[in-house]
């Protein structure tokens, strides 16, 4: 990739991953059922709230489910927030509402990067949405704050590092923990993940 861009101008971007509710807890696949956050996941957001308040962002995006749009509003965003239908989280069709041991009952080997969900999607529907939005961020500048899901955050990490969907099944990632994308030696040809997973434990 070639692009004639101001090293200043590059943007970090911030994934947020919403906080906890009641199906993170117990590990059950969370798609597109819009689950509200869970008292924890509430006190988790306000905590966010004030470790992002040094942050000087130029644009806030969450995905519509409501469990990251209210762990933006809780963190301090709420009239800033642009929602982004792309940031929602994988389609686990089927498997919704499962956790992995049962999904592995019947497909002992699957994991959800390489082989998607029946009845909801496959890795390279996620990979194309995960493009869209890797088009989008990139084309920002300054800090980006992004509220969204652990799996699909997981698959725009890779692509914005230019790897395969597949390989976000190396990238763990706790609620309400938060990460940065950037760009090594502030070349836009230099992707790079410059934060991981950073988890700081509300009071």
């Amino acid at each position: 990739m070639s692009e004639d861009r101001p090293s200043a101008a590059l943007p970090r971007i911030h994934l947020i991953r919403h906080g906890e509710t009641e199906w993170s807890r117990s590990g059950q696949h969370t798609g597109r059922t819009d689950i509200p956050l869970a008292k924890r996941g509430e006190e988790q957001a306000r905590h966010l709230g004030e470790l992002l308040s040094g942050i000087e962002f130029s644009r806030v995006f969450t995905s519509p489910l409501q469990r990251a749009s209210r762990t933006c509003e809780l963190a301090g965003f709420q009239g800033r927030m642009e929602v982004d239908p792309d940031l929602a989280e994988w389609d686990y069709g089927q498997f919704e509402g499962m956790i992995t041991a049962d999904i592995r009952k019947v497909e002992p080997d699957w994991n959800v990067f390489r082989h998607g969900c029946p009845g909801g999607e496959s890795p390279e529907e996620v990979s194309r949405r995960a493009d869209q939005a890797v088009r989008r961020l990139r084309a920002l500048e300054g800090n980006v704050a992004v509220f969204s899901h652990g799996h699909f955050l997981r698959a725009l990490t890779a692509r914005w590092i230019e790897l395969s969907v597949g390989e976000g099944r190396h990238f763990l990632l706790h609620t309400a923990s938060l990460s940065i994308l950037g760009f090594g030696h502030n070349q836009i040809d230099e992707p790079a993940i410059l934060l991981w997973n950073s988890v700081t434990r509300s009071p």
